[in-house]
């Protein structure tokens, strides 16, 4: 089997295109909710470029019991012509009516939102990984640092101590 170029031959199929790395030092991710998307094709051919970003990406749902994705930005395909898609437009999320209502209800409680975390294609369709998380404070966000600061430390000593530099 050939492997594409620049990509990671998964098992499960899944490619990986964006990840919003913000969303967790931002916010506590109690669930997670897999979801498709309603797209034109300039933006998967854009997508297969390996070009997204979801950094200032949020998603809301209306009264009408439809998720949509705001601010997601894929850039306009390079070689689309003038039917290329806007890079910010708002794009419908594909979703059950149960996990919408599910979604909806987790999000009434106050502090809570939902957020795009991961795009990526699986067995060839485009997938998003949304979470419903709540707002971390200023001091949860410098505590997760140290935790993740002093995890690298200790992996480092452990290596060394392995390796036999003894200090």
């Amino acid at each position: 089997m050939a492997q594409k170029k620049g990509k990671i031959n998964n098992p499960d199929g899944v490619e990986m295109i964006a990840r919003n790395r913000r969303a967790t030092h931002d916010y506590f991710i109690e669930d997670r909710v897999e979801a498709g998307l309603v797209l034109m094709g300039t933006e998967v051919k854009a997508l297969r470029m390996g070009r997204a970003s979801l950094q200032e990406a949020w998603i809301e749902i209306d009264d009408n019991l439809e998720a949509w994705l705001h601010q997601a930005h894929i850039p306009a395909y390079i070689h689309g012509s003038w039917t290329n898609h806007t890079p910010l437009r708002k794009r419908k999320l594909l979703l059950h009516r149960k996990e919408i209502v599910k979604l909806s209800r987790k999000i009434q409680a106050k502090g809570y939102t939902i957020v795009p975390l991961e795009l990526y294609f699986r067995l060839g369709r485009v997938k998003i990984l949304i979470g419903v998380g709540r707002g971390k404070q200023e001091y949860d966000k410098r505590h997760a640092l140290r935790e993740a600061q002093d995890k690298r430390e200790a992996r480092r000593a452990i290596h060394r101590y392995a390796k036999g530099y003894r200090e």
